[in-house]
């Protein structure tokens, strides 16, 4: 049904009712995520956040002693990047799927293949199973988390959406800190495996929980009298090809020679068509709305994942910390990254998001910016961690800023491709800057980092390993386009005319995104 089309008065007194009801029950204060109507949903949704959060933090830990194990050290990094890869491949299979007949099959899929995956990592004989088993995990997680945006943008009134964002953040506080310790204790007393095979035992009570509250709440097209949307395969072959461009750069970045150059030409020719068909349309420019809401995850979660990847490894190479050390340093993050989320789920806060998306991106440059003082032996390796908790203070607000106003900005009818797209900005930045400050770093003395950590440990705390030049030409590039983020943030807001213009998405066509019935309208 478009805009304009008329209604019967049946139609209409529906509507008035409906809203009556939603605004008679926040008067009466009835509006939580945890009220009846929404507690078991979202405890089990809460609870699929906190699995992939303990998965995320305990396999991290495994991984090094799974690859020697394995005799697979040399294909290290690809057991992270081929998560990734079809991670993104996932997003928008997710955001198709959800959008034509709701988040509950992907959802139910996604775990599936999340559990089924790391079942086959943790029983895998060669290192190439392990990272086939890690692909099948990321297809799974890039399922999960675009129909669980879905799920938010459907179930829940706009009111509650900071709240149930701020319940993701701080379902990451314990894992943050829970997670390394045990993975390391299993590993070190029953085997790496058991970290990977025992997490799927753990999949049955949130989708249990989970499942049965979706169906009632989130099941279905989000306009159960519009006709079935059909697939949309130029999408699904512009998703093949954003991963695998990502994966080919990625590789092109590890190895700095000059055959490098084929697998990054190839991979940027696949991936930047495949970029502008599933980002919306003037997300390079940052127009108002949407696309700079798209744009700004991208530059916020690529600066500071990338920044941080090489903070532990700074910390043992050129402080002399132990690697337990050196992680609880950015420990308390965990901890700031909930507060900040939990600040802007305020009530007095809506009517400053903006503001506060400003002053979040404000606080990650300067904590990227701060941390490579260490480098000069004089400066208390503590700075660092307070650094890095005022940072990651400034990520809890932004990135579930984002995320509201994602929701904010999308009609029912394309939450899922616009959450999609949402979910690649994230993801495809952090591989692009990883990737790039890999390359600075290598490029600049770094050398192999299981070198590094190995010359650290025979220096015996001295801090001798990669150059400091090599960590500063990370940090600082980092820094600066964190800076871009903060400007970007402050074209976040719009008219409602420039909303709605802004998300007519990627791919020059419009496809995908609704634009077309927004045109029509």
């Amino acid at each position: 049904m478009s805009a304009l089309e008329p209604r019967d008065a049946d139609a209409d007194a529906d509507v008035v009712s409906q809203k009556s009801a939603a605004v008679a029950s926040v008067v009466a204060g009835g509006g939580s995520v945890l009220d009846r109507r929404h507690r078991a949903l979202s405890i089990g949704i809460v609870s699929v956040v906190l699995l992939i959060a303990f998965e995320a933090t305990a396999v991290g830990t495994a991984m090094p002693v799974a690859a020697r194990e394995l005799d697979g050290v040399p294909l290290y990094a690809f057991a992270f990047s081929a998560y990734f890869t079809t991670s993104l491949f996932g997003m928008v299979l997710s955001g198709q799927w959800s959008d034509r007949s709701g988040p509950l099959g992907p959802l139910t899929v996604g775990m599936s293949c999340f559990a089924a995956g790391l079942l086959l990592s943790g029983t895998a004989g060669a290192m190439w199973l392990f990272i086939l088993g890690r692909g099948v995990q990321g297809l799974g997680g890039g399922l999960v988390i675009v129909a669980l945006y879905v799920v938010i943008g459907r179930a829940y009134e706009e009111h509650l959406r900071p709240a149930i964002m701020a319940a993701f953040a701080a379902s990451w506080v314990v894992p943050s800190v829970v997670g390394p310790l045990a993975s390391g204790t299993i590993t070190e007393h029953l085997g790496w495996r058991w970290v990977f095979v025992g997490i799927p035992a753990l999949v049955v009570f949130p989708l249990a929980l989970a499942l049965p509250a979706i169906r009632r709440t989130a099941s279905g097209s989000a306009d159960p009298e519009a006709p079935v949307v059909p697939w949309d395969r130029r999408r699904i072959r512009l998703a093949l090809g954003i991963s695998s461009g990502a994966a080919l750069l990625q590789y092109a970045g590890q190895e700095l020679r000059w055959l490098s150059l084929l697998p990054a030409a190839v991979g940027a020719a696949l991936l930047v068509p495949a970029v502008r068909g599933l980002l919306p349309r003037g997300t390079y420019r940052a127009a108002r709305g949407l696309p700079s809401v798209v744009l700004l995850r991208g530059i916020a979660a690529g600066s500071f994942i990338a920044a941080e990847s090489f903070v532990p490894l700074m910390l043992v190479t050129q402080r002399g910390l132990s690697p337990t050390l050196a992680g609880l340093s950015l420990a308390v993050g965990g901890l700031t990254w909930a507060l900040g989320s939990w600040v802007q789920s305020r009530p007095g806060t809506e009517p400053y998001r903006e503001r506060l998306v400003v002053v979040g991106m404000v606080l990650v440059a300067a904590s990227i910016a701060a941390a490579p003082s260490v480098l000069v032996e004089g400066v208390p390796v503590g700075v660092v961690a307070v650094a890095w908790a005022f940072g990651c203070f400034g990520m809890g607000m932004v990135i579930a800023s984002t995320s509201v106003l994602l929701l904010k900005l999308s009609a029912p009818e394309e939450a899922g491709a616009n959450s999609a797209a949402l979910q690649i900005s994230d993801g495809l930045s952090n591989v692009l800057l990883l990737a790039a400050g890999g390359a600075a770093f290598a490029a600049l003395g770094g050398g192999a980092v299981g070198h590094a950590v190995a010359d650290a440990a025979a220096s015996a705390g001295t801090g001798a390993g990669s150059h400091p030049a090599a960590f500063a030409a990370v940090f600082l590039p980092m820094a600066g386009v964190a800076v871009i983020g903060g400007w970007v943030a402050t074209r976040l807001g719009g008219t409602g005319t420039e909303a709605g213009t802004s998300t007519e998405a990627g791919a020059g066509t419009g496809r995908g995104m609704g634009v077309e019935a927004r045109q029509e309208a």
